[in-house]
């Protein structure tokens, strides 16, 4: 996925009220941005960190900046939760993730369940109807692992309560969590942050949820898909 106009670099001041993060530009100025991150971000928020924005020209937006890429230490850490639906989208729209092949149809957000929307939903004919969730993965506490949720997540573990059951309907179901850094070889459950949603995370599995999950290769330009991350579950 590639950003349609260049993205501005910074620095952080402050992330407050969840959706919103004061930013120092290179010239000095004081922009207030919006974040897409309802999660603690965890790692990410160290004021003096290195930050890069979107610019909107939209004049009906409140706020033109969007906080499109954080920093770990010297690592850059996509940060905005709307990209990972679109680069999964395209990836396996176009036969980049070969646990993901073979479906003629795809779709974005489409109704199932209790009231959700699956972030990717295939159909081929004559194969069980796929249906992919998607989670933006930005926590690494540990050299090489990657971790979710950074926060305590009830919507996660609904959408996992939900997989399980399009399994026993006899359909395919795929929980795919995109690392959006490229320092990580390994993916586990934050069980410590999260015990209820690293037990559904098992309890899925069992039911026959399967579990894909991958590093990006992130830089201002763009965001790419990476390499397969190792299941620690």
């Amino acid at each position: 996925m590639i950003f349609p106009t260049p993205l501005i670099p910074g620095k952080l001041v402050k992330r407050y009220k969840r959706f919103l993060a004061d930013v120092e530009l290179m010239d000095g100025t004081i922009v207030t941005s919006h974040t897409t991150n309802t999660g603690s971000m965890l790692g990410l928020v160290e004021p003096g960190s290195e930050v890069w924005l979107s610019e909107s020209d939209n004049p009906k937006r409140k706020l033109k900046y969007t906080w499109e890429i954080g920093a770990a230490g010297s690592t850059p850490v996509g940060v905005n939760t709307s990209v990972p639906n679109k680069l999964v989208f395209e990836e396996i729209s176009t036969g980049n993730v070969p646990e993901i092949t073979g479906y003629s149809t795809a779709k974005r957000e489409v109704k199932y369940g209790k009231n959700s929307r699956i972030d990717v939903f295939l159909q081929e004919p004559g194969r069980p109807d796929c249906y992919v969730e998607v989670k933006s993965v930005t926590l690494s506490r540990e050299p090489g692992v990657a971790e979710f949720p950074d926060a305590v997540s009830s919507r996660g573990t609904k959408h996992l309560q939900e997989l399980s059951d399009m399994v026993e309907q006899g359909h395919r179901a795929v929980m795919f969590y995109l690392a959006q850094r490229n320092d990580c070889s390994t993916f586990a459950p934050a069980q410590d942050i999260d015990p209820v949603y690293a037990k559904a995370l098992t309890e899925a599995i069992k039911r026959g949820v399967e579990v894909v999950a991958y590093t990006c290769e992130v830089t201002p330009e763009g965001i790419h898909l990476d390499k397969p991350l190792t299941l620690a579950i």
